[in-house]
């Protein structure tokens, strides 16, 4: 065998890969036990809020910690092996880099809480849904954004993308998730409040004909 080949599945990573299915079908369960009479829509929604919420805390909770007292690298146990293999795909997860940590602090810390809000918002059908919807979507995105973005400038020195798996499955997907639902979740919050201006606009037109 070519020692040179490029990386794929390995025990650590298929557990790996286990552990963020276990998470999403957490995210199913409370969903089906919380959504009630909720819209198809919003059922979605909250499939992603548990989702995001279990992900910060069960997951990227453990790394800040790992990464405060010490590194991921130097750090034994389930979850520092897990941290252990995407650093793989990006080798600042493993050293405690002072961008990754400090974002992930306040994604721990502010996003948890900004979705925990959401979800109580959506199922009580608050008024400041949207708020809240909008808030946390920006802060994801920000998030990705200066994730990558330092990286990129600097030609990209930490990324490994010679493995199908590091590049499609840990650097493109995992994170391009946290992309792709942000923005679906910025539209859909456009539409509604711009539905809710035009009830709003008919409503006042009307009045002012009687």
């Amino acid at each position: 065998m070519d020692s040179s080949a490029p990386p794929g599945l390995s025990l650590v990573s298929i557990l790996s890969l286990l552990a963020c299915s276990g998470q999403l079908l957490a995210a199913v369960l409370l969903t089906r036990r919380y959504c009630g009479r909720s819209s198809t829509q919003d059922w979605w929604i909250l499939l992603w809020l548990f989702y995001d919420v279990i992900v910060h805390l069960t997951l990227e909770g453990p790394f800040v910690y790992l990464s405060l007292v010490g590194t991921v690298e130097a750090s034994d146990g389930p979850l520092a092996e897990l941290w252990k293999e995407y650093g793989k795909a990006d080798s600042r997860w493993l050293v405690s880099d002072p961008t990754i940590v400090s974002i992930e602090i306040l994604t721990v810390i502010l996003d948890s809480l900004l979705a925990l809000l959401l979800i109580h918002a959506v199922l009580k059908d608050k008024y400041y849904r949207h708020f809240l919807q909008i808030a946390l979507s920006v802060c994801e995105l920000y998030g990705g954004w200066m994730t990558f973005c330092p990286d990129w400038l600097l030609g990209s020195p930490h990324l490994n993308t010679s493995s199908l798996l590091y590049l499609w499955v840990y650097l493109v997907f995992f994170n391009g998730v946290w992309v792709l639902v942000p923005g679906l979740l910025l539209l859909q919050s456009w539409f509604s409040l711009r539905s809710l201006h035009m009830l709003r606009v008919d409503q006042s037109k009307a009045a002012k004909r009687q």
